[in-house]
């Protein structure tokens, strides 16, 4: 079965909005210039985090990583959607369609992840200031990155593999922009139940575990902030996790819009809006909030900014 599923499935269709021409024309300069300012702005984030060694702790190392996953997770599918934007052709390879449903849901995975850990960088820096340089220790905080990435990326390889391995009996539109794998599932023609449970289980791990993990973190932060006697205090040490905590409603949002809604048999024009949402708005505000809301971001920006000017 799974040789003919092979042979008779070399590429699928992306419908996504073809039945909207007009959303097309007008969706793909909106999409490539908010695409571009995504590259440029998680860059800068990156460049500066590097350059600047007064940023060389751990909060902005895994803002860093934030910033990298953002590019990887747009560029997984956001060219080939531009492409697709102006060409009649809006098709994809079995094994091209493989490829970015892995690659999106390890880099979504990992950014659930990583904003919890961030959210702990916080409680720690702000509720444990003295032990905190102990506690976040720079072989720490390689260790949580490193097995965050690898850890999401063996999750999404299993349920790629499970879900790419069923029959679609030559079924090929897939309803949506990309190779989504709720989407693709939504063609098998064969037993789904293996892959929808470990979407659930990774759905629970991946959504409310960390969100509540963030939500008691910033349960002590808020404590610990209330208890600072001046109000100068209060502001920088709520200023220092005001855009994480701007970042993570952002994205959880609109992940638990997309993923924990009841499912319908027919892909929604609604669903796709919140899609490209979740898919392209968000990275691209990322480091548009750290910027507006980090004066440490901002001073480094325009040293960074000088030197590069100062050595032409």
């Amino acid at each position: 079965m799974e040789l003919v599923n092979r042979t008779e499935i070399s590429e699928f269709f992306l419908k996504g909005f073809s039945g909207y021409p007009a959303l097309e024309h007008l969706l793909f300069p909106l999409c490539s210039a908010m695409y571009l300012v995504t590259l440029l702005g998680n860059t800068a984030i990156v460049a500066v985090s590097v350059l600047d060694v007064r940023l060389h702790t751990p909060m902005y190392f895994f803002l860093g990583n934030l910033s990298i996953l953002d590019i990887c997770y747009t560029s997984t599918f956001v060219p080939l959607m531009l492409v697709h934007l102006l060409s009649a052709q809006k098709t994809i390879s079995f094994i091209g369609c493989a490829v970015q449903m892995c690659l999106s849901l390890s880099a979504g995975s990992t950014e659930c992840l990583l904003l919890a850990i961030m959210a702990y960088d916080r409680y720690l820096a702000i509720c444990r200031p003295l032990r905190y340089p102990v506690l976040m220790s720079h072989r720490l905080c390689l260790f949580l990155a490193g097995t965050t990435w690898v850890l999401c990326l063996f999750k999404s390889v299993t349920e790629t593999v499970i879900a790419m391995r069923l029959p679609f009996c030559g079924r090929q539109v897939v309803s949506h922009f990309t190779c989504e794998i709720l989407a693709v599932l939504k063609l098998a023609c064969g037993d789904t139940s293996v892959s929808e449970v470990f979407l659930l289980v990774g759905a629970i791990l991946l959504l409310p575990v960390p969100l509540a993990f963030i939500c008691l973190s910033y349960i002590l932060i808020l404590a610990t902030i209330l208890r600072v006697p001046s109000a100068a205090g209060r502001r920088k040490a709520f200023s220092t996790c005001s855009a994480h905590l701007a970042v993570v409603m952002l994205f959880y949002g609109t992940v638990i819009f997309m993923y924990m809604k009841p499912k319908s048999k027919e892909a929604r024009v609604s669903d796709e809006v919140f899609t490209v949402l979740y898919a392209v708005v968000t990275p691209m505000l990322n480091p548009v909030i750290y910027s507006l809301r980090n004066t440490e971001v901002k001073e480094a920006a325009r040293k960074v900014w000088g030197r590069s000017w100062t050595s032409k």
